[in-house]
């Protein structure tokens, strides 16, 4: 019996053996390179987790450049139930914290590194989905990034910070001109994280768990105070 290649059916079976052959080969392929882009997720954590270190992770090409100096730096460890990145740099221990949040367009993330007093923020790193290029999207820059170093989290009993439009006070951070709603999903996140990591916060460094470690911590200072 003759194949009538012009009929229906035969075009139907055609298209459904091409179909689950390409299928399958696409399976294979997403198999053989699954472990490939989970290893490259996990180089780009460390790269985002290394620059809130104030490093240029950038200029580390190599993979073992990156893995060798991220064990050598950090300590993943969970405090008070939290994930926190415990740095030893030539600086003393900083305190990495995560923190996700919402943007204009899409999701935002990144990583803040405190001084060992828990307070001083020491630098930032962050980054989006799909801010606008110029606007939005700034928030990846340094010249954005280090506007909070040097700033204090900690007023009063709370943990926050300010993003304002133009000109910014002490502890607030000027926000990007024109992109006024990044800027306050930023706020949002970093302040809903602190928020999150308060009892962290308020437990850990050298000069919050007691005054008994806040003297040891500093005893010319407390030296000057008796006096």
């Amino acid at each position: 019996m003759k194949l009538d290649t012009n009929s229906n059916v035969y075009t139907i079976v055609y298209a459904t053996i091409i179909v689950v052959i390409v299928a399958l080969l696409l399976a294979v392929v997403s198999s053989a390179l699954k472990p490939k882009q989970l290893a490259n997720v996990e180089l780009d954590r460390k790269k985002q987790v290394l620059s809130s270190l104030n490093l240029k992770v950038d200029s580390l090409s190599k993979v073992t450049s990156i893995d060798e100096l991220y064990g050598q730096l950090i300590d993943e460890q969970e405090i008070a139930g939290k994930q926190v990145f415990v740095a030893k740099t030539d600086d003393g221990t900083k305190y990495i914290i995560p923190m996700t949040g919402a943007g204009l367009w899409g999701a935002i993330w990144g990583y803040m590194a405190l001084n060992d007093d828990c307070n001083t923020i020491y630098g930032t790193y962050f980054n989006h989905d799909s801010e606008t290029p110029g606007l939005g999207g700034e928030i990846t820059t340094r010249g954005f990034q280090t506007r909070f170093n040097g700033k204090h989290i900690k007023a009063a009993d709370q943990y926050q910070m300010e993003i304002v439009k133009g000109e910014a006070a002490d502890e607030q951070v000027q926000a990007i001109s024109g992109a006024t709603i990044t800027s306050k999903g930023v706020e949002t996140m970093i302040n809903s994280t602190l928020s999150e990591y308060k009892e962290f916060l308020t437990t850990s460094g050298k000069c919050n768990a007691s005054a008994e470690t806040c003297a040891k911590a500093d005893p010319e200072q407390n030296q000057e105070e008796v006096q």
